[in-house]
């Protein structure tokens, strides 16, 4: 049995950094935890040289992932390093070499997760990845230990804070689009290019992953659909307020009769839904099962030390599995076979956004098209414009099959009495949908 664990660390930025500071100024909870020490004997590093805000012998830097990957007395490997392709090369070696990976990586587990599981499981390794989604939440644990009893039948979550702090600052604060994103990276909540973020393609990624566990079925990325914020005015804010809601961006999950559904999209939330009040760069999962009924989990989605929990808590999970002899015995293959729902089997409500001549008969051709896709209105808001004999209207539908709202989509704007579709969204409830 190991007497001292030993911690290998590919990366040293912001993440990197905030485990090397959890396990070293923890050290004596984590003995009480798993019975050992647990120290770091290697770390990969782009400059030996630089000033960082953690202190480390320079002995145990290296410029050269191998070093660390094929240092014998290495026993876990965490990787905080990012990227794709060449960090998947490094996990595979890694776990060729019977080395236990904890990682960080969402755009890796979610393109190929499942292949790394396979590897790790034929070398008896434990490959975690609890930190890949919503930063210091554990919503893996709960998915694969908590609520694995039960059968999950839909997730909603807001899982990226950079989106959801902007959504706060346009609602909260009148905020443009374009405001809130240039306060949202002043602040260091948004990259530079905030492409991955704003068009929803990091949801994307951790939506694919919550899937793929929740359901036991290998969701694959490209399964996800997905649309950003970039679009979102502060007109579709103010009227959806005057009707009840907040927007958010959503991820969505949901599964009946083994066929699943998966999207990232802007979302009104009515009021009361346990989503609406999560403000600013927090992040929270609303997960619905059969038995359980609602849970939500919640919490700061990004940030050093609360990304840093995560990791430093699967490596913990990693260690008593060594104590135990177990590694590698947790990774289930996927229970079903992949299958998605039809456009025609994926329900919901729209809220849509119509800008209409002001006369006799308008509102009677838009009911009688929705009508002829049956779809039906559960509200119905209409405004004067400065322009003259041109109307707001904005409508709420009842649920409607997504195969019928996209067939009307694609009619409405061709009415005559329709000047332009200014913008359409999901419309989700106080709570579950079930």
């Amino acid at each position: 049995m190991k007497d001292n664990v030993k911690v290998g660390l590919l990366g040293l930025g912001t993440v990197g950094t905030g485990v090397v500071k959890m396990i070293q100024n923890h050290q004596e909870q984590l003995v009480h935890q798993v019975g050992c020490p647990v120290s770091i004997k290697k770390v990969l590093v782009k400059n030996p040289d630089k000033v960082r805000d953690v202190e480390l012998d320079s002995s145990l830097l290296t410029t050269d992932p191998y070093d660390v990957i094929n240092d014998p007395e290495i026993d876990v490997i965490v990787e905080v390093i990012g990227g794709i392709e060449e960090t998947r090369k490094y996990i595979i070696d890694a776990l060729n070499s019977k080395k236990q990976v904890v990682t960080a990586n969402k755009d890796l587990i979610a393109l190929h997760g499942s292949e790394l599981q396979k590897i790790a499981a034929e070398n008896g390794c434990d490959l975690f990845y609890e930190a890949s989604v919503a930063g210091g939440i554990p919503i893996i644990k709960g998915l694969a230990d908590g609520l694995a009893s039960d059968k999950i039948q839909k997730m909603m979550g807001i899982v990226n804070g950079t989106t959801n702090y902007i959504l706060t600052k346009m609602t909260k604060d009148g905020l443009s689009y374009e405001t809130a994103l240039k306060d949202a990276q002043d602040l260091g909540f948004a990259e530079a290019d905030p492409t991955s973020d704003v068009e929803g393609l990091d949801a994307a990624r951790k939506m694919a992953i919550l899937a793929r566990l929740a359901f036991s079925m290998d969701i694959e990325l490209d399964d996800v659909s997905v649309s950003g914020i970039s679009s979102v005015t502060k007109d579709d804010l103010k009227y959806g307020s005057m009707l009840g809601y907040t927007m958010k961006l959503i991820g969505y999950a949901d599964q009946e009769n083994d066929r699943a559904e998966v999207s990232v999209q802007p979302t009104f939330l009515e009021n009361d839904h346990p989503l609406a009040s999560v403000h600013d760069e927090y992040n929270a999962v609303y997960v619905y099962g059969e038995a359980v009924g609602e849970t939500m989990f919640y919490g700061p989605g990004a940030g050093s030390l609360p990304t840093a929990t995560s990791i430093v808590s699967d490596v913990l999970a990693v260690v008593k599995n060594m104590r135990l002899g177990v590694n590698g015995r947790s990774a289930l293959a996927p229970q079903f076979d992949r299958q998605l729902k039809a456009a025609n089997e994926r329900f919901a409500k729209y809220f849509i956004r119509l800008h209409v001549r002001d006369e006799v008969g308008a509102f009677s051709e838009l009911t009688k098209l929705f009508s002829s896709h049956s779809i039906s209105f559960e509200k119905i808001l209409q405004l004067p414009l400065e322009e003259e004999g041109v109307a707001e209207i904005v409508i709420v539908t009842h649920n409607a099959s997504m195969e019928n709202y996209q067939n009307v989509l694609s009619q409405v704007k061709d009415l005559d009495v329709v000047k332009g579709v200014e913008s359409f969204y999901r419309v989700e409830g106080e709570g579950t949908a079930k």
